[in-house]
Order: C-alpha cells, then sequence, then structure tokens
C-alpha cells in the first residue's frame, strides 16, 4: 500500500493488555485479514510479525513494543503491539503518546488482570481513547458476558457492547455487529473472507436490546445527538458511527468487541470498529506539551504546521545502528526536513524517513502529522526526546517506574570488562527500566527476575558478552544511636618530615534520610582552617566503608571540636588519616545499628487467592496497610522489608496461578530486627577473614 496517508485516513492503536490474553495473535490475524502477510502466523510457530526478538520467540510472549500497519477501507492503521507481563509492562506506557486509542485486551477465560487496569491508567494520563477486545472466545470456558461483567465492574458503564458474539467457546463463529445490526460470520476456506449476513433469530431480542444500549450510551454523549435521540427516538447508522468516535476521543465511551484471533474470528469487523469508531489523530485533539518556558501549550495536529515529532522508542541494533520510533506530532517530515534536538539543542541529519513492519523497515518518501514512522542512525536523540523545527512545543516523556531488583553482574571473560559497560549503555538506550551503577562492583537492577534475564540473553546474543550474576544486593546501611565524643590521632615518625594530626570529634544522631552532614567548632586556630576539609574527607571515605557490616553510615553528624597540630609534620593525609581513626573511635561508642529498605508495595490478585497471599507476607515481615476489592480482586497495600521481596515475583506467580500482580517503590529505613542483623555482621567478618 502508498505509505502516506492524510491525517484524517490515520487511526493509531496501541494494543496493551494482561499477559497472554492473546495480543499477538490478535494483531497477527488483523495483519492477515488485511492482507499484509500471507498467513495466519502463530506465537508458538515463532513467526509472528511483532515478537521476531529471539528472545521473544524462545519465551514465547512479547517483551518490547514492535510497530506494524495494516490498509483497511482506505485508512492506515498504525498497530503498536506491546507486552503484557509485568516486568515489561512499561513499554506500554512509554508508547502510549504514540497512540490515540488503546485497544485493551481481555482474556474470554481469565477476565481482567491486573495489568489490564494498569494499562487502562497508561491511556487515561495521555488521554487515549480506550476499546476493549475479549479475546480468545473460542477457547474452553471463555465467556463474553462473565468478561464484560468484570470490564464494567472495573471500569464503568461506559464500557459498553458494539459486538455480540455468536456462538461460544469452541462454536464461537462470529459476531453480530450492533450498529449495522448484521451478523459477521467466518473465515471462509481461504481464511479471510468472511459472510455478512441477518442477525441470528434466536439472538435478535437480545441484539435490539444491546442496540439500544449503545445508542443510549452514544446520545448521552453528544448534547446535539441526545436532542435528536429524544426527538425521533433513535439514531441512525451514520449518526450512530459518528458519534461512537466523538465519544472514543472524550474518553465517554468505551466499545467492547469480540474476537478469536487464532481463527481468525472478529477481526474484519474489530477492523472496521478500530477505523470507524477510533478517532483520528486530529479528532483526538491538539498536540499538548510544554514551551520553552516550560508552560503547558498546544497546536493543531496539522500538516502545514512547523513540523514536530516525538520519539517514543528506540531500538539499539549492533548492525543497523540505533533505530528511533516516532510520532510525528504536527507538519510533516521528509528526509530534507530540518529537525533540532530540543533536548540537546544540536541538529539532527534525518537522511530518510521509514515505516516499520515489526522488524522490517521501509523507506517511505513522507509522513503526514499523526503518522508514526522510524529514523535510523540519529546521532544524539533517545528515547522522550522531541524533534522540531522551532522551539514551540516540547512533549513530554511518561515517567518510568524504578527499578525493583538489583544483581551484582561481572563478565566471565576479563577481556569482556571495558565490553560490558559500553553493551549496557546500548541497552539503557532501548530499556529505561533497566540501571547500572558501580558501586566497588558493577551492580544491574532492573523491574523483576525475568527482566534481568533477558537482560543478560541479550549481553550474550547482540554484544558477545557473557556475564555471571551474583544474589541481588540489599543496600542496607549503618547508623548511630547516641551522641559520642571521639578522639583521633596519627603520628609517625619518618627520618625527615613526619606526619601529626589531632582531631576531637562529636557525633550526633539525624533524622532518617539526612544522609550525613559536617561542621567545625574549632576556635582559637588549634587546626588550621586549611586541614578542616581533609577531616571531612577522612569521615566521608570512612563512612562509606561501614563499621558493623560494611555498608555506608548515615544520618548522622560529625562536629570536629578541637585538635592539635604541628607546623612542620601536619599535612592533609595526617588529618585525613587521623578523621578515619575518630570515626572508628566513634562508632564504638554511639551504639551503631543496621538499617533496610522498607519498600511500599501494592499487590493485586484474584480474590480466591487473598488468603494465601496475605500469609505469605506475613512471612515476610510484612505489614498489610489496607485492603480493597475491585471487580473480583483484591488490592492489598503493604509495607515489606526489600529483603524480604527479592524472590517475591515467582512465589506471586506460583500462588496466583500468574493472574497476580505487584508494584513496589522505597519507602523509607527502618533499624534491622536484632537476629538479622547478627547474622549480617557475623557473614560480614567471615568474608574479611
Amino acid at each position: 500500500m502508498s505509505d502516506f496517508h492524510q491525517t484524517a485516513d490515520i487511526r493509531n492503536i496501541l494494543v496493551a493488555g494482561h499477559g497472554t490474553s492473546g495480543k499477538t495473535t490478535l494483531v497477527s490475524a488483523l495483519l492477515y485479514t488485511a492482507g499484509a502477510v500471507t498467513r495466519l502466523a502463530r506465537v508458538e510457530d515463532g513467526n509472528t510479525t511483532t515478537d521476531f526478538d529471539d528472545d521473544e520467540i524462545a519465551r514465547g510472549i512479547s517483551l518490547s513494543a514492535a510497530l506494524t500497519h495494516v490498509a483497511w477501507k482506505g485508512a492506515k492503521v498504525n498497530l503498536v503491539d506491546t507486552p503484557g507481563y509485568s516486568n515489561f509492562i512499561t513499554e506500554a506506557k512509554l508508547a502510549m503518546p504514540a497512540a490515540d486509542t488503546a485497544l485493551v485486551s481481555v482474556c474470554g477465560v481469565d477476565g481482567v488482570g491486573v495489568n489490564t487496569e494498569r494499562v487502562w491508567g497508561f491511556a487515561e494520563e495521555q488521554g487515549a481513547g480506550a476499546m476493549f477486545v475479549v479475546t480468545r472466545m473460542d477457547r474452553d470456558r471463555a465467556s463474553f458476558d462473565r468478561a464484560l461483567q468484570q470490564i464494567q465492574e472495573t471500569f464503568g458503564r461506559a464500557a459498553v457492547p458494539v459486538q455480540l458474539p455468536i456462538g461460544k467457546e469452541g462454536g464461537f463463529a462470529g459476531v453480530v455487529d450492533l450498529i449495522a445490526m448484521k451478523a459477521v460470520l467466518g473465515p471462509g476456506p481461504d481464511g479471510r473472507k468472511v459472510g455478512v449476513t441477518d442477525v441470528p433469530a434466536d439472538m435478535a431480542d437480545a441484539a435490539e436490546a444491546a442496540r439500544s444500549e449503545l445508542m443510549e450510551m452514544i446520545a448521552e454523549s453528544d448534547e446535539e445527538l441526545l436532542d435528536r435521540y429524544f426527538d425521533e427516538g433513535e439514531l441512525s447508522e451514520a449518526e450512530m458511527r459518528a458519534g461512537l468516535r466523538a465519544g472514543v476521543a472524550t474518553r465517554n465511551i468505551f466499545p467492547v468487541a469480540a474476537s478469536a484471533g487464532a481463527k481468525n474470528i472478529g477481526s474484519s469487523a474489530l477492523l472496521d470498529l478500530l477505523v470507524d469508531g477510533a478517532p483520528d489523530p486530529a479528532g483526538r485533539g491538539p498536540a499538548r506539551g510544554v514551551d520553552a518556558d516550560g508552560e503547558r501549550a498546544e497546536r493543531p495536529v496539522d500538516s502545514s504546521a512547523p513540523a514536530s515529532v516525538y520519539v517514543f522508542k528506540t531500538v539499539a541494533d549492533p548492525y543497523a545502528g540505533r533505530l528511533s520510533l516516532f510520532r510525528v506530532m504536527t507538519g510533516s517530515v521528509d528526509a530534507d526536513t530540518d529537525l533540532k534536538n530540543l533536548r540537546t539543542g544540536s541538529g539532527e541529519r534525518i537522511g530518510g524517513v521509514n515505516v516499520m513492519d515489526g522488524r522490517a523497515m521501509q523507506a517511505t518518501p513522507r509522513l503526514a502529522a499523526g503518522d508514526l514512522g522510524c529514523f535510523a542512525k540519529l546521532r544524539d536523540t533517545l528515547t522522550g526526546d522531541t524533534l522540531a523545527a522551532d522551539d514551540a512545543l516540547r512533549y513530554l516523556r511518561p515517567e518510568a517506574p524504578q527499578p525493583v531488583i538489583q544483581f551484582a553482574i561481572e563478565p566471565k571473560s576479563r577481556g569482556d570488562e571495558e565490553k560490558i559497560s559500553a553493551a549496557l549503555q546500548r541497552l539503557q538506550e532501548e530499556d529505561l527500566t533497566l540501571r547500572y551503577i558501580r558501586d566497588r562492583e558493577l551492580l544491574l537492577s532492573g523491574t523483576g527476575q525475568l527482566h534481568i534475564e533477558v537482560l543478560v540473553s541479550r549481553l550474550k546474543r547482540k554484544y558477545g558478552v557473557e556475564v555471571t550474576l551474583r544474589p541481588p544486593q540489599v543496600p542496607y546501611r549503618e547508623t548511630i544511636s547516641v551522641v559520642a565524643e571521639a578522639h583521633g590521632r596519627h603520628k609517625k615518625q619518618t627520618g625527615g618530615h613526619g606526619q601529626f594530626a589531632d582531631c576531637h570529634v562529636r557525633v550526633e544522631p539525624l533524622p532518617r534520610g539526612r544522609d550525613f552532614e559536617f561542621e567545625s567548632e574549632v576556635v582559637g586556630g588549634a587546626i588550621p582552617r586549611q586541614f578542616i576539609p581533609a577531616i571531612e574527607k577522612g569521615f566521608q571515605e570512612a563512612r562509606q566503608k561501614g563499621y558493623l557490616a560494611g555498608f555506608p553510615v548515615v544520618d548522622f553528624r560529625a562536629v570536629v571540636f578541637d585538635g592539635k597540630f604541628h607546623t612542620v609534620d601536619s599535612s592533609e593525609i595526617a588529618f585525613k588519616i587521623a578523621a578515619s581513626l575518630a570515626f572508628r573511635d566513634a562508632m564504638a561508642k554511639c551504639r551503631p545499628t543496621l538499617l533496610e529498605p522498607i519498600m511500599s508495595v501494592k499487590i493485586t490478585v484474584p480474590d480466591e487467592n487473598t488468603g494465601d497471599v496475605l500469609g505469605d507476607m506475613n512471612s515476610r515481615r510484612g505489614r498489610t496497610q489496607g485492603m480493597d476489592n475491585v471487580g473480583g480482586r483484591t488490592v492489598i497495600t503493604a509495607q515489606v522489608p526489600m529483603a524480604e521481596m527479592l524472590t517475591y515475583e515467582p512465589a506471586l506467580t506460583s500462588m496466583t496461578g500468574g493472574r497476580g500482580g505487584f508494584e513496589t517503590s522505597f519507602s523509607h529505613y527502618e533499624t534491622v530486627p536484632a537476629s538479622i542483623q547478627k547474622q549480617l555482621i557475623e557473614a560480614h567478618r567471615a568474608k574479611k577473614d
């Protein structure tokens, strides 16, 4: 198909939902139905367009957002297929600015999952419209009515069916289009062609009732339509379609459809819904961001406006280089468009404009406002950057969550020590949830065990670096409990100039979160002013090494109040050493103790698993803060030591059969129980010995 489409003919759809709800299979069915591919691909066969990464094929799950597109009824439908597993759900959040509508998949068997709510929240944050599709309707125990009830209990009555399923489970044969009031059956023997017939007689009453409910919902979303509905008692098919699209754009209506991607049932009706019911980029409203002063600003989505694009994903390919997936927010772009990176202030050489079809990249002459595309080998552009012809509008990136698990990582081969940092830097360009720092050792952080495993696999496959992981590191801290005075004296005679420094220091506890403060109360020149910074530096270096178990000492103030010096033998290094000795003396007197990080945890599980989850939480020293019931699921809030959460992900998966999910964020530090302190201190001493 021609890749250039006017803004009014573009539909940007982000396909999202809970893991294993059939998103990638559904996208494959849409591609096949539209003739974009020649066969109906399956995740199990590893041949889908949007799950092309080796790790995705091996694991049978989506790990990153992928972009593809189809032509349907004169429109270009851009599809962004996103992961549904908790470790990778941020991909959906970061890609949401590229979409005008989220197509939220809900499994007809399992119903609404924890990540269904999360992706709904991502769309809500971005002001994007939303549609639901109940998937896997051909499976045993699949129920459209049950799934619809859960959707409405969770997201409200504005979630209204626009289709009804014909048949159930293995007998699922098609859908009734409630706007056209036609049955869409099939596909036929060729796998694509469908039959459009009258509504089955045994469904006529149910279809009429559902259509009336839909018509009322559409009328309620628009005052003009509501007046016409009251005057005439009904709306025309054209009015219903126009009203539906407007209602989706304003988040007043959330249509619910039905499908079975693996058998390609309902795909053509769903494509019709996306084209007729989802807003085009301009129909959603103006592009919104901030101006050069940081104030909120907006500009119409118009191809004649100055060009600006938002980069919603970066792919770091060791062979093709950096690929930047973007949305044209305003104006249009071609190979000759001059764009400046508003973060760096530097210009970028475009070179060419491309469209993506999974892993395949195809050059295109130009993309209109609202369309999605790809730039190759941009120098300084990263995810979240705005490229623009002027400084009028900068688009804001959704916030990526903080990592929840950390491992020490080291290369298996000494020759890879230099390569590993460069490889991690490249991976971090495409994965904003990855963190790595060097703190006496290289620490790799991610969103969960599976995330870390995938990162390690990619290090080996993409960059040829094999690494060893050591157990997750908990960032314990040490602190003091009482005020104490200490003395540090360093004296050494070496034959020539000696070394001499003497300092008296007082240490005082500080409130949690204050880290470290240093003051001088020296008077009368007992210690010359130029040596005071050396004392502070000595304390800083000593506290980082810890006292009890090798963890940094925090939340205390050190005050140097007296001392002695020698006009010849005193030096900065001598006072640094004296300060470190004073630190050791102080720690022996001030009743030091260990602190551990406490996490705020939000856990969402099916009601039937609540008891098991609460029991497990108690065994992890967790303190339950509250519980709430939402649509057959229990939301538990708790505070739990980080050390007890390191193995929580696989445990929760086991307890809930993969239907539970959790979010964590750092809360505060607390004193470690005495028995655990003893274990940590003994382990540290054994390591030193």
